[in-house]
Formats: structure tokens, sequence, C-alpha cells
């Protein structure tokens, strides 16, 4: 029971450890090439299914993507769980950086905060077009009537979601369920972004949305608290209330956690027009709240780096030195 007890406080030791390496190789290197990249393969995997997808009747439409959306996230963990077991043989010396060199696809903070910063500095310098070009890399939304302020509106509500989606949510899958869980919620997250929206592929992307949405439930609230607990006292308990407030304003059952707390730290009110308002008593945002929400996404990933690095080598102290049973 002891020897168990001290495998399993082991094994947290080197998955936080670990973490935090693919984190700090995020910082330096940011993402491989698109011909190297896994979720890339999990896209075009999808999009082999996704053309052969049934049209009609809906009820044969969810059927299908209810196997595809199964079978893709079952195969993902299965691949992923074979490399965790073939990296699990070597020496203690290559395990971490093999390992962490696995898990950093899995997901993007380097690249999430370039792409906003895209967007900002055309924005800071009055060139609309050149904004809503660039904002297209993170939203899915047409941008093209959309102003200045709703521009910096998008690209905060895209960089607070996707704090959650692309960051927290692959870090606490791996956590709980090492290289395999970390896989499967990114293949999960990656379908719903094919499929799981209203209108062509409403029916075959049922699944896909749901089981997005039930992954995502404790990431999305982590990190609202998250910006609230980095944004100092004040703010964070406006973050706070605004994410309670607001949270089911927009469709997302999920969503509107993180985006909602942005918009009280940041005192802003996030508008998507004709569908939610976040914030509202808020200023329109500007470019130099993209900067702030930038910060913000940096702090709060900043931190959960040096907090499982710091745990993790304390974990493992403990177990290898300090006696722990």
């Amino acid at each position: 029971m002891i020897r168990r007890g001290r495998t399993r406080t082991i094994l947290v030791a080197d998955r936080l450890l670990t973490l935090a390496a693919a984190a700090l190789l995020d910082w330096l290197v940011g993402e491989p090439p698109p011909a190297m990249h896994p979720v890339v393969w999990i896209g075009r995997f999808a999009n082999g299914w996704i053309r052969h997808a049934p049209v009609r009747p809906p009820v044969v439409e969810f059927a299908f993507g209810l196997v595809a959306v199964t079978t893709t996230v079952g195969l993902t963990a299965t691949i992923a769980a074979t490399a965790a077991r073939l990296v699990q043989r070597l020496p203690l010396a290559c395990r971490l950086p093999v390992a962490a060199l696995l898990l950093k696809p899995s997901f993007a903070h380097r690249e999430l905060l370039r792409a906003a910063e895209r967007v900002r500095l055309p924005l800071e310098r009055g060139d609309l077009p050149a904004a809503r070009t660039a904002l297209s890399d993170l939203v899915s939304r047409d941008p093209s009537t959309l102003g200045a302020s709703s521009i910096a509106a998008a690209a905060i509500q895209s960089l607070a979601e996707n704090a959650a989606d692309s960051v927290v949510a692959p870090w606490l899958a791996f956590i709980v369920g090492g290289l395999p869980g970390a896989y499967a919620y990114r293949a999960a997250n990656t379908l719903d972004a094919m499929v799981g929206y209203r209108g062509r592929y409403e029916h075959l992307g049922k699944a896909a949305a749901r089981l997005d949405d039930l992954v995502n439930l404790a990431p999305a609230r982590i990190t609202a608290a998250g910006f609230a607990a980095t944004a100092g006292p004040i703010r964070g308990r406006n973050a706070l209330a605004v994410a309670r407030r607001d949270h089911g304003s927009t469709p997302s059952p999920n969503g509107g956690w993180p985006m909602a707390a942005m918009a009280g730290a940041l005192g802003v009110r996030l508008e998507k027009v004709g569908h939610y308002s976040l914030g509202d008593g808020g200023r329109p945002p500007s470019a130099d709240d993209i900067a702030a929400a930038r910060r913000a996404v940096t702090k709060l990933v900043l931190g959960a780096t040096v907090g499982c690095a710091v745990a993790g080598a304390g974990l493992l102290y403990r177990e290898r030195f300090g006696g722990g049973t």
C-alpha cells in the first residue's frame, strides 16, 4: 500500500515537471511545423470522415458523427498511450525532455499571444482592414464590418476563451490522464471547432459539441478563477462578480466564464453584437486592452508553470530524499 502511494506521488511529480518543461518549450520555440503537428494530423483524419458523412436524415448524421468522434478520440488516445509507454522505457535523463516534446503540441500559449498581437498592432495604428484580416486567425465570425472597439472585443474574447481551451484544459487533462488524456482532449476540441456548431454540421457535429462542453466544464471555471486571482484584489473581485453575473449570456455553457472574468478584470464591455454582452457598464475596449488581456493570459500561464515546477520538484524531492511514504 505504501509502495503504491509512493508510485502515485512520483507519477504526479513526473507529470507536473513534464508540464513545466513543455510550457518552457512553448515559450522558447512555439509550434512545430504543420507537417509535424499532431493536431494537424487529427484535423486531416477528421476531414476524411467529414467528406464521407451522410447528408440526411438527421438521426443518421448524428449516429455517424457519434461513431466518428468516438473513433477519432479513441484512436488519438491509443496512439498517445503507445508513445507514453515507449517514453517510460527511456533513461530518466531522457524521459522528461522527450515527454515534454511530445506533450507540447497539445497546447498553444505563445501562438495565441502572437495571434492577438497581430491584431493589436494594426489596430493601434488605425489600420482597420489589416486588423480585420489578422482577426480572422482568432475568430470564426465575419470581421469585415467590425469597428475598432468590436475588433478589440473579439480579440480579447478569443484570448480569454482560448486560454481555457488551448492551455488550461489540455494541461488539466495531462495531469489527470497523462499524454493520452491531453491528446484525447485535443482531439475532442479540434472536432468541436470543425463541426460542432449550428448550420451545415449541426446534427453531424452534435456529439463533438456535447463532448467538448463536458470536458471544458472544469477548465473554463478554473481559468476564470485564475484571471481573478492574477488581477489583484479590486479587479479580481470585479472579475469574479462579472463572471458570476454574465457567464450565462453566451450560447456556450463554458465560454462565458473566462470571457466574462476577463471583461471584469479589464473593466471593459465585451460585446458580440446581436448575440451577447459581457461586462455591461464597462468601457468599450481598445488596442491597449488587447495588450492588457495578453498580460493577463501570460500571468496565468506563467504562474501555473512555476507552480507545476515547484510542486513537482517538491514531491519528487520528498519521495526520493525525504523518506516520504
